[in-house]
């Protein structure tokens, strides 16, 4: 176990080496192989007894991130054209520091701006990769190493599913959180709800923080596997190592057991399909969408509630008979209900991952509600606004970009798509892995966008 802990370390170290050499790309090595094990090397670290240590370890991610960001302010060579989707962002941020700075709700000053953190922090990340000059980034070697985590992400996984215990079972994972999160274990099996199935099985984390983690991780994954291997024209050409990764993230997504991202995940093939023109892959997809559905409707007339196991799961998410579907439609109608009721919201850290610590969370399971039930409509509109705004952008520019812009160009098209649905029915800003790289790499993307030449400047584009 000791091997996570030294890999976070390690990443972190071999990070700030290559930005104190002028290569601020480095910080994706931290982004990728520290992240990505961010809580896993936490629980590890209280378990040897370093809990001491572990607050100082946390913050090694915001300390990198800020010390790239302020370089990239200091190497500007030219005053910056800023897009809409940047003015939203700082409007956004804007907002929630005055929430953070007045009296607004129950929590403390310290207490609000801990929530402002969680709630905001991947703003910062977003900028970091907003500055950054297009030209030092080599997205290839970066798309590679996450190529890479994703293997490793499945083997582990294997590992997992052949003793039928989660990694976290033996990481210290839970002495960690009940400790500095005040969560405990109240599932099936000593786990955490979050890590058993309505149907009674076990939900795999491989070495990220949850299955949930693991299942969004692996929609980015997806999304950098069709970005890397999708050429110009279209073509998808990938090789041994890149099927290698595909086939392990269809591992990680079925093992994550996870409803909405695997949903997301077979949304993203199709909507990959239709951007690139495989007819082939579409008309199949859509076929079998089609038999599916004839089968579920067969499923519902002859078992009606006799139905078990992977069926039951499948059958009781489309009804919402099962615990987990009820709770997520409680929790959004109890979101709804208190932002219809306090329009300006109650106050950061009164929803959210600050609001369960201290169990007094309103209205969680909901990126857009979270937002909403602490500072209000107003907050929440921005939000989508940011959200809907990155499909529209990436999905404009994507037919005009070569090379490496268009390689993130699809893949934070496809990040945006596949994340939507979790943000549904998830804190997904919570994790982050998952929020840095999707948010550095929408910086990088509008970086790139505002270097191209004025010629390549889609109509109504700012």
């Amino acid at each position: 176990m000791f091997i996570f802990l030294l890999i976070y370390i390690t990443s972190f170290i071999v990070a700030l080496r290559e930005v104190y050499k002028g290569n601020t790309g480095g910080i994706f090595i931290f982004l990728i192989f520290g992240l990505s094990i961010y809580t896993t090397a936490m629980s590890v670290a209280f378990m040897l007894g370093l809990k001491d240590f572990i607050p100082l370890m946390q913050v090694f991610k915001e300390a990198l991130v800020f010390s790239v960001l302020i370089l990239n302010l200091v190497n500007l060579k030219h005053r910056p054209k800023f897009h809409l989707i940047d003015y939203l962002i700082f409007a956004f941020l804007l907002y929630l520091i005055i929430y953070a700075i007045l009296p607004i709700g129950e929590q403390s000053f310290v207490g609000r701006l801990m929530a402002l953190k969680s709630i905001s922090f991947y703003i910062v990340v977003y900028f970091t990769g907003r500055f950054f000059d297009p030209k030092t980034i080599y997205i290839n070697k970066y798309f590679s190493y996450i190529i890479l985590l994703t293997i490793a992400a499945a083997a582990v996984l294997l590992v997992e599913v052949v003793a039928q215990s989660p990694l976290q079972f033996h990481s210290g994972y839970f002495d960690y959180s009940y400790y500095f999160f005040n969560l405990d274990s109240s599932g099936d099996y000593g786990l955490q709800v979050t890590f058993t199935s309505d149907s009674g099985y076990i939900r795999f984390g491989s070495f990220f923080t949850n299955p949930l983690e693991h299942a969004a991780a692996t929609l980015i994954a997806l999304a950098v596997i069709f970005g890397l291997y999708t050429r110009d024209d279209n073509k998808f050409t990938i090789n041994g190592i890149g099927l290698l990764a595909l086939s392990a993230s269809v591992l990680s997504i079925l093992f994550a057991l996870s409803r909405a991202p695997l949903a997301s995940y077979c949304i993203m093939i199709y909507v990959y399909a239709l951007v690139t023109k495989k007819k082939f892959i579409v008309n199949t997809i859509q076929t079998a969408f089609g038999l599916a559905a004839i089968y579920i409707i067969y499923l519902f007339y002859q078992f009606e509630n006799n139905h078990s196991g992977i069926m039951a799961v499948v059958l009781n998410t489309i009804d919402f008979s099962d615990p987990s579907s009820i709770g997520h439609l409680l929790a959004w109608v109890e979101g709804i209900v208190s932002i219809s009721q306090h329009p300006f919201g109650l106050g950061l850290g009164s929803s959210g991952r600050v609001g369960a610590s201290l169990n007094q969370n309103i209205g969680g399971e909901n990126q857009f509600i979270i937002i909403g039930v602490q500072a209000g409509i107003i907050a929440l509109v921005l939000y989508l606004i940011v959200f809907v705004m990155f499909i529209k952008t990436s999905f404009k520019w994507l037919p005009l970009l070569k090379g490496k812009e268009r390689k993130l160009c699809l893949t934070v098209f496809l990040i945006k798509i596949g994340l939507l649905i979790s943000t549904l029915s998830s804190e997904i800003e919570s994790s982050s892995y998952v929020s840095y790289m999707n948010w550095f790499l929408s910086g990088l993307l509008i970086s790139m966008i505002m270097h191209q030449a004025p010629q390549l400047q889609p109509a109504n584009d700012n």
